[in-house]
């Protein structure tokens, strides 16, 4: 049995590994002060599809991660998934940048902390928005692949000030192996989804507004709907990082991804179809709608033995069973 501790383990990622290793026999420790904007739940008023507190090995602390390291500064731990992070959805990261950037201290404090509690491995959760937005425009975006950063070299201009605190968090990763020998991966997920989201994600909220609608009615997507991404289903991204968590332990870097870049006019078609009906899908341009193309290369994450499995077809239907299923069959 491992002991693990996950930071923002209440949030949408967090929820699923927290389910993950409790069902594998571990003990599970998750830190998080559901912090409004986040997605975070308590547990105290049930998860969207378990119930954590069915295992006696979980322990949930509601609190900062930050005051959590200053408690406990030499807690053992086999296993740390490092997962806090002050991030929502689009509206978020653009129109509150310095809360966002609240992740400098987060990734700061945890990795001062690490060097002290010295655990056995820590997962570090990054994101694709730590790639060049230069790779992401209309006129010349790439299938970005884990090699495009570079910190001998050139790093590119990050999305944001989410993308550069995702950015040092990598750099202090490095670091912390070099200078401390501390075990770690980064892992970059791209568009991750699934029925749990909070709404403040595209996800969700493209879903139930197709499942709301009907023939004749209009489906409003963010921006012109051209913009596109690399929707890759939260299974497959648990599943990601158990196949390949053991590869790398020096702080370096593996996509989530699955190659294949959809627009968010053909994901609302997708999600229209799975309700049976068909109605016209227009943009709406007084939203923020980031890069225009942002998929990522499956090339390292396949030769280390992964390949996401789940359609994004089918986890629209997934999705939809279970938001039929919260509204009472409808």
């Amino acid at each position: 049995m491992r002991r693990v501790l996950i930071t923002g383990g209440a949030g949408f990622v967090g929820r699923h590994f927290t389910r993950y290793f409790l069902e594998a026999g571990d003990e599970v420790h998750v830190v998080d002060p559901i912090a409004p904007g986040t997605g975070g739940v308590d547990p105290a008023n049930e998860w969207p599809l378990f119930d954590p507190r069915d295992f006696d090995r979980f322990h949930f602390h509601r609190m900062d991660c930050r005051d959590y390291f200053h408690d406990r500064p030499r807690e053992p731990f086999d296993l740390v998934l490092h997962l806090a992070a002050m991030v929502g959805g689009r509206l978020m990261i653009e129109l509150n940048p310095l809360a966002v950037a609240d992740d400098l201290s987060i990734d700061a404090e945890y990795w001062q902390w690490a060097a002290k509690a010295l655990p056995g491995k820590t997962i570090c959760f990054s994101s694709s928005a730590a790639y060049p937005v230069e790779l992401q425009r209309e006129e010349g975006y790439v299938l970005l692949s884990e090699e495009m950063i570079d910190f001998q070299g050139d790093i590119g201009m990050p999305d944001m000030s989410y993308g550069w605190a995702k950015l040092t968090c990598e750099y202090l990763a490095r670091l912390a192996q070099e200078r401390h020998g501390l075990e770690s991966v980064c892992y970059r997920p791209f568009s991750g989804y699934g029925a749990d989201q909070d709404d403040s994600y595209p996800f969700p909220s493209i879903c139930k507004r197709a499942l709301a609608g009907s023939a004749g009615e209009r489906l409003i997507v963010w921006g012109s709907g051209r913009q596109m991404r690399d929707f890759i289903h939260i299974d497959d991204c648990v599943r990601g990082v158990i196949t390949t968590m053991d590869a790398i332990h020096d702080g370096g870097a593996i996509n989530l991804s699955t190659g294949r870049l959809t627009s968010f006019l053909d994901f609302a078609r997708m999600a229209i179809r799975s309700c049976g009906y068909e109605t016209e899908v227009v943009g709406r341009d007084d939203r923020p709608v980031g890069v225009f193309a942002r998929g990522g290369s499956t090339d390292l994450q396949e030769r280390l033995g992964f390949h996401a499995s789940i359609t994004f077809e089918d986890g629209i239907a997934g999705a939809m069973d279970h938001y039929r299923e919260a509204a009472g069959g409808l």
